[in-house]
């Protein structure tokens, strides 16, 4: 039993997982924030623009039925929910365009790394070998020149 615990304690101390529980705490705190934002300041001014109307409150009655209460369709909730995607959805690239952005600039800030011990020795190698076999840095960095050809087709 006690190698079940640790098991399970390794398990949970693990990074992914306390990742995974801290995405998922502040996903739902953005998505209230988005859904206060959809309700109370989107919404209205949509109802505004289309006369007034209250999308969350849009329904149609079916007029027949079996159990003798007729069925209600409320598609101004589902009308709601979507624009409350779409707009979750919006924000979240925004909020991952703007980390690839900053990512971006600390990439480009980082300066190329230093040569490990390893490539210096074998710099120090290759340079030494050309010295042995009479090849100049000079010869040794330029590349020879290639002839231009120009190619016409005839008719």
């Amino acid at each position: 039993m006690k190698r079940f615990f640790d098991e399970f304690k390794k398990f949970i101390s693990r990074g992914n997982v306390v990742d995974l529980a801290v995405g998922m705490i502040m996903g739902s705190a953005f998505t209230s924030i988005v859904s206060t934002l959809v309700d109370s300041v989107l919404m209205p001014l949509l109802g505004a623009i289309i006369g007034g109307i209250n999308l969350s409150n849009l329904s149609v009655t079916i007029p027949w039925s079996l159990s003798g209460e007729p069925p209600v369709l409320k598609y101004g909730a589902f009308l709601q929910a979507v624009i409350n995607f779409i707009l979750i959805a919006f924000c979240i690239f925004l909020m991952i365009k703007a980390i690839n952005v900053l990512s971006r600039k600390k990439e480009e800030v980082k300066e190329s790394p230093k040569p490990t011990k390893e490539e210096e020795l074998l710099t120090e190698i290759r340079d030494l070998l050309k010295v042995q076999s009479g090849i100049s840095e000079a010869e040794s960095k330029s590349e020879p020149e290639k002839e231009k050809v120009t190619v016409t087709a005839g008719k």
